[in-house]
């Protein structure tokens, strides 16, 4: 893994060269490849589920897709399919090395296969990561429980009144406390919050967290399992790349087998979006986009009655290029 620094890592195999692109900078390709399995949103982690697959840049790499490609089929034995640029990263305070590293982040869709590799490639649900970010049962008890008193601790550790303010408004509104609405979309948000507050364990890493003026003591074990690096920073902005691009563009296809329910569908965006949606509203939003068809055939696999079965029509991708395409998430 080449520009990996952290004590806890054991290397498979012998460390690749990066391509230094400056004094002692080297840049990393890592994928966030997601897939939807039995309705639960599922991310592909090497390292015993703390990294994701990750290399750095190479001179033998013809570009920074395909050597990204090159490294997630290497360590998974899984090829990418569907993949975007996702963000790059460059906080020297949060690479844990002396080495500066740019990260550069893909966001990659498939379908879960077995995945392999010489990095203990498997899957894991994102909501071990952040499980305050799964409200299809409505929010989890922890959000009340456990953050929002050391959140509100942390707003008011500070003798200026206008920082205590800000703090606290930035909490209500990414939270959703103080009668403000839920917005799925805020991952990195949340995660970068509860970064700065000392309450997850990358924070605390070489003893910045503590330091930082009104952070917590000690982290929370419930605030999800922690990655190496930046890799749950990598992770949050997935995810919330992805739930604000179900709403204006069908990626969640790329998630489905070639044949589905729309009870399937639908229970994909929720699993993606971590929030419920009306069943009547999504249907007929699909049936308006024209987004599916049918195939003529039915699931026997519902636990009642057969459900059809439909198909998306790839075609509609070519129909809309200048409109654009929606699949918007309705709420109850």
């Amino acid at each position: 893994m080449g520009t990996f620094h952290d004590s806890d890592i054991v290397e498979a195999a012998a460390p690749a060269s990066p391509l230094l692109i400056g004094h002692g900078i080297a840049a990393d390709l890592i994928a966030v490849l997601a897939a939807v399995t039995a309705g639960e949103p599922r991310v592909l982690t090497i390292q015993d589920q703390r990294a994701l697959p990750s290399g750095p840049f190479e001179l033998a790499h013809r570009s920074l897709q395909s050597g990204l490609r090159a490294w997630v089929e290497r360590q998974t034995r899984l090829p990418l399919g569907y993949v975007e640029q996702l963000y790059t990263f460059a906080d020297r305070d949060r690479a844990g090395s002396g080495q500066q590293v740019i990260s550069i982040s893909y966001l990659g869709l498939t379908r879960e296969q077995r995945a392999s590799g010489e990095y203990e490639a498997s899957w894991r649900s994102w909501y071990v990561y952040f499980p305050w970010e799964d409200h299809r049962l409505g929010a989890p008890a922890m959000v009340e429980e456990a953050l929002l008193p050391r959140l509100k601790s942390w707003a008011s550790a500070t003798d200026d009144p206008s920082l205590r303010q800000d703090r606290w408004q930035r909490v209500a509104i990414t939270f959703g406390f103080d009668g403000r609405p839920w917005n799925e979309e805020l991952v990195l948000q949340r995660y970068e919050l509860l970064y700065e507050a000392g309450l997850i364990a990358e924070a605390t890493r070489g003893g910045s967290g503590a330091s930082r003026q009104g952070a917590a003591s000690e982290t929370l074990p419930s605030t999800g399992r922690a990655m190496i690096l930046d890799h749950r920073r990598i992770l949050a902005t997935g995810i919330a790349r992805l739930r604000a691009k179900i709403k204006y563009h069908p990626v969640v296809f790329e998630l489905m087998p070639e044949t589905f329910t729309l009870l399937q569908l639908q229970r994909c965006v929720e699993a993606l979006a971590g929030r419920l949606v009306h069943k009547q509203n999504f249907r007929r939003l699909i049936e308006q986009q024209e987004l599916v068809e049918e195939t003529g055939e039915t699931s026997q696999d519902t636990g009642g009655r057969p459900a059809k079965l439909f198909r998306f029509r790839r075609e509609v991708l070519a129909e809309r290029a200048i409109v654009g395409t929606k699949l918007p998430i309705s709420r109850a």
